[in-house]
């Protein structure tokens, strides 16, 4: 569906430009885009590479175990049909350490891995489970104490303060983080009154 949004965006874009005379404005823009983001990407390398060894020396000091140590109870609370020994538990609190600690390119990787996993824990396989709606809606808010990346894109751009972000980050994603539990919390007991009047009837 999102493919055919953005191509249809961009034809629109070219005919708009087309009949009022604009082409070498979309022309120039597509070359731009492309080469600026040649660019970002070049400078991000050094700084994703700074913040993974960063995440290693903190996984060798035990930062990050300390970390999970403290989101394992709150995992087990959010996702409750997963079992505590099964793998998809070590990823899920795996994906939610690195998005606190802002490693968002590590985070993504390990929340394909949990979705994975739930989805062998998932009694409709053309449905997604609630521990799965749940981690979508985590891993789109989640609580931020160190946005890397973003700190990174904004030295990119000259920012006279890259890291002057990190208390607004923080108190964004605490309460999109909220939202998201209360709104799942929500949906969940929804679903469950639908599916106990469906059984009545």
């Amino acid at each position: 569906m999102m493919n055919v949004i953005w191509v249809t965006l961009f034809g629109v874009g070219i005919v708009v430009a087309g009949f009022t005379g604009h082409i070498e404005a979309v022309t120039a823009g597509i070359l731009n885009g492309a080469k600026d983001g040649v660019f970002v990407s070049f400078g991000l390398i050094s700084i994703i590479a700074f913040w993974l060894g960063m995440m290693k020396i903190a996984e060798d000091a035990g930062l990050v175990a300390s970390v999970s140590k403290w989101v394992r109870p709150f995992a087990r609370w959010l996702f409750p049909s997963v079992p505590v020994d099964h793998p998809a538990m070590g990823s899920l609190i795996a994906n939610m350490s690195a998005n606190i600690l802002g490693l968002g390119n590590a985070a993504t990787p390990l929340g394909l891995k949990a979705m994975r996993e739930l989805q062998e824990l998932n009694d409709k396989k053309d449905t997604a489970s609630d521990a799965m709606c749940t981690l979508l809606a985590l891993n789109t808010a989640s609580l931020t104490l160190i946005p890397a990346t973003m700190i990174g894109l904004r030295m990119e751009f000259h920012s006279t303060s890259p890291a002057g972000i990190v208390g607004a980050t923080a108190v964004a994603t605490l309460v999109a983080t909220a939202a998201a539990i209360v709104l799942d919390r929500l949906f969940r007991a929804r679903s469950r009154r639908v599916k106990r009047e469906g059984i009545t009837r």
